[in-house]
């Protein structure tokens, strides 16, 4: 749960706001380079959550086929509740981007 409170506890807001683009912008000299590493860090989040959610979701399997034994489990429902309600990967990104906790590198040109 490292990385769930990790992004719990960064400033990020539960909905999409307006951001300055010169802000964006001042970081890479490049606008759409800005964006383009926002995009591949949004990604990483998604699949490290992806992967979380995955692995406690996997602690309420049955290894049995039988339909009737099927059942809500309270907390299972409550987990994936509470994943659904975690703002979008995206605005994770951007507010690490602005805030200077993203680590980017440009390639070597030749």
């Amino acid at each position: 749960m490292s990385k769930l409170k990790s992004y719990n506890l960064a400033n990020t807001s539960h909905h999409a706001t307006t951001q300055n683009l010169d802000s964006i912008y001042s970081k890479t000299g490049n606008l759409y380079r800005s964006i383009s590493i926002i995009g591949k860090r949004s990604n990483q989040i998604a699949n490290e959550l992806r992967e979380e959610l995955q692995t406690k979701l996997n602690e309420f399997s049955s290894y049995t086929d039988n339909l009737e034994e099927i059942s809500e489990n309270r907390e299972q429902v409550e987990l994936s509740r509470y994943y659904e309600k975690l703002p979008h990967p995206t605005l994770f990104a951007t507010s690490e981007f602005l805030d200077d906790n993203t680590y980017f590198r440009e390639p070597d040109e030749e």
